[in-house]
């Protein structure tokens, strides 16, 4: 087990509550430790253990909350 931060960059929020619904969404995934989305910022820090969720799964699932993101870097 592996646990990795990565900083995703978030497009298509509009209000707080849509950083707060990405957010509740991630910290119920599998594998994800921790979550931080900011609306503000339009970004999202993520902690999560690799051998139980990937990157690709991160941003596929706030695809289908009607978001795109990215990691940044």
């Amino acid at each position: 087990m592996a646990v990795v931060k990565k900083q995703f960059d978030v497009q298509g929020m509009h209000c707080g509550s849509c950083a707060a619904g990405i957010q509740m969404f991630l910290s119920s995934s599998d594998g994800i430790q921790n979550v931080t989305v900011d609306y503000n910022t339009k970004k999202a820090d993520v902690e999560y253990d690799d051998a139980k969720i990937t990157v690709d799964q991160i941003l596929k699932g706030v695809e289908e909350l009607g978001y795109s993101a990215k990691p940044t870097g």
